[in-house]
């Protein structure tokens, strides 16, 4: 009896890779069985690490000949679970393509593999003078090429811009194992915009395997603020009140009063007591025009009702706020067993209503609803907090998180500001888009990958029977199998 496609695939991967680039252990397949999005499991049928381009490419080109599904991996922290494995598949985990290779100062840029994470290009950089703007909350592990997958953001976003404003050049494997380069050292090029195309394309394209990205001259001045509100009312009025005012500060975040008490239990940040919110305001930029803008803000906080405003006076203090907010996430679990974390972007001016809707939506439910956000360009992170071990509990948090999205589209947003589609939201995409608009999607998608074998099941819904309940689902559709359904 001759080899399966997937017992071939073994067999040419362990050629090609170290002894321990190829899992095919049962249990140590189920470490790789999901994303930061840990409702969502499936275990893999094969997991390769390689440690060089060259090792992925041939990998990604043994999957196109076998028609086996792949999909690339970072360091696992997606939250929509953009790098869910397929049942089926290959899991290609990036980790070990971790190399700096150029920090080019005369030209602002840096050259990194995928698997070099967010923070350390920065350390990198540092020493030139320059730093690497996007910073997403999880920048201290998460690696570059998730980043260019899902177009992460971060606090300083609202400035700065998100990924796709920051690589200037990729080298990519298309889903035929091909490696080509996008974009180059020329501020642009002619013709369509691939490399547009690829950042944001939660790897349904292909896997960046070389990232060129702009970096950032470190400001002269930067001040941090930590301003206390009764309420996220208030603070959404001092939001707009700055932003109306036409100052653009490097980062306005907002927590409420349940993502308070979590990052106090765990990381003690001393956040005003009594606080219904808080804002960390960052101003950033020429000291003169620093200074300016500070006193400004600082007059609108008051005019709009802060009770408590503090001044980061040193690196340790700054330190300290920060670490609050970019440990918020995490820092959920000390107060909830389990909880989903929701991003949904709306108009800034609809802050105050859509929070009050979704204070109401949560009290209807009895699900608890933390928000920690980047109020400035209005992207939101709910977090959804349920205790699993209670039946029902998972049904009911994923009915509100469901509802939270249908909030931002009814007030003119969107279902994902910076942690994509990926599994959890592919569903949500015809409230957004119509059939025509979809359809060109996959156009697009099957220009790039005509066999749909590159992270397949994520983006795009799968059709489904009439009367049948969104789920999560592995293989073929039954209406695909029949021909019924049209799939591309």
């Amino acid at each position: 009896m001759g080899l399966t496609p997937l017992e071939t695939l073994i067999r040419r991967a362990r050629a090609l890779l170290p002894e321990d680039g190829v899992i095919t252990d049962h249990a140590r397949l189920r470490t790789y069985e999901c994303d930061g999005l840990a409702h969502y499991r499936v275990t893999p049928a094969l997991v390769v690490i390689p440690e060089t381009a060259e090792q992925l490419a041939a990998i990604v080109r043994c999957c196109a000949e076998l028609q086996i599904p792949y999909v690339a991996r970072g360091s696992g922290t997606g939250l929509s679970g953009g790098s869910l494995p397929h049942a089926e598949g290959v899991l290609v985990v990036t980790s070990r393509l971790r190399a700096i290779k150029e920090v080019r100062r005369e030209d602002q840029r840096a050259v990194v593999e995928p698997g070099v994470i967010n923070l350390d290009v920065t350390r990198a950089a540092t020493p030139e003078g320059y730093y690497y703007a996007p910073d997403p909350s999880s920048q201290q592990v998460c690696s570059i090429g998730g980043n260019v997958a899902e177009n992460s953001g971060g606090a300083h976003c609202l400035k700065y811009g998100f990924t796709t404003n920051h690589v200037l050049a990729a080298e990519f494997v298309a889903a035929d194992g091909d490696r080509v380069r996008l974009g180059g050292d020329a501020p642009d090029s002619p013709g369509y915009d691939l490399l547009g195309a690829v950042v944001g394309s939660e790897g349904t394209l292909g896997i960046v395997t070389e990232v060129t990205v702009r970096l950032v001259r470190l400001p002269e001045k930067v001040v941090t603020l930590l301003v206390g509100f009764d309420s996220t009312d208030r603070a959404g009025a001092a939001v707009s009140a700055i932003i109306a005012a036409g100052i653009v500060p490097a980062a306005i975040e907002m927590m409420d009063a349940l993502a308070i008490e979590a990052a106090e239990a765990a990381v003690h940040c001393n956040y005003p007591d009594g606080a219904g919110a808080v804002l960390v305001i960052e101003l950033d930029g020429p000291a003169a025009e620093v200074d300016a803008e500070y006193a400004d803000v600082v007059r609108f906080c008051e005019e709009t009702g802060a009770f408590e405003i503090r001044t980061a006076k040193t690196a340790e203090e700054r330190f300290l706020i920060w670490k609050g907010r970019k440990s918020a996430f995490a820092a959920v679990g000390r107060i909830s067993p389990d909880y989903i974390v929701q991003d949904g972007v709306i108009p800034r001016t609809a802050l105050p209503e859509v929070l009050r809707a979704i204070a109401e939506l949560s009290e209807r439910s009895g699900v608890r609803v933390a928000n920690v956000f980047h109020a400035g360009d209005g992207n939101l992170h709910p977090l959804v907090l349920f205790d699993d071990a209670v039946p029902g509990a998972g049904d009911a948090a994923e009915e509100v998180s469901r509802g939270i999205l249908d909030l931002c589209l009814q007030h003119g947003g969107s279902i994902t500001g910076e942690h994509g589609v990926g599994a959890d939201k592919a569903g949500h995409m015809p409230k957004m888009y119509a059939a025509d608009d979809l359809d060109t999607m996959q156009l697009v998608r099957c220009a790039f990958d005509p066999d749909r074998i590159s992270n397949p099941g994520k983006i795009f819904p799968t059709p489904r029977l009439c009367g049948e309940r969104p789920g999560r689902r592995q293989g073929a559709h039954p209406l695909q199998q029949a021909g019924v359904a049209e799939v591309f």
